[in-house]
């Protein structure tokens, strides 16, 4: 293929991404990289929880759950609200929830050597 074709016929989906675009998934992954917040990721994907309940659920101690948090909601992957005098986390939003599910399935795919599909 030359250049040229490359240009005449190029669709959205075959153009390459902004560089902001880039940094910002590279962050998002960079977050996720971490076991711990990967597995915090995973319950907050399924509903809200406070610090506490996330610590005893994945059993972390509560102040480095709370340090995962912070960076996490710092990348902009989770969401929080006031329920009282608690604090209560989620996942930000579908494609977030979406992220975490298809590594995860992917995952599956590796460690029990399940047949891939398209």
């Amino acid at each position: 293929m030359y250049a040229r074709d490359n240009e005449s016929g190029a669709n959205q989906s075959q153009e390459q991404p902004a560089a902001d675009r880039v940094n910002a998934a590279v962050d998002a992954f960079r977050m996720l990289s971490d076991a711990t917040r990967l597995r915090l990721m995973w319950l907050l994907s399924h509903g809200e929880y406070d610090v506490s309940s996330l610590a005893e659920t994945i059993a972390v101690a509560r102040p480095l759950v709370s340090q995962h948090l912070a960076k996490l909601r710092l990348a902009g992957l989770v969401h929080t609200r006031r329920d009282g005098r608690r604090v209560v986390y989620r996942a930000r939003d579908s494609h977030v929830r979406a992220l975490i599910a298809e590594a995860l399935f992917h995952a599956d795919h590796e460690v029990a050597g399940t047949p891939r599909h398209d």
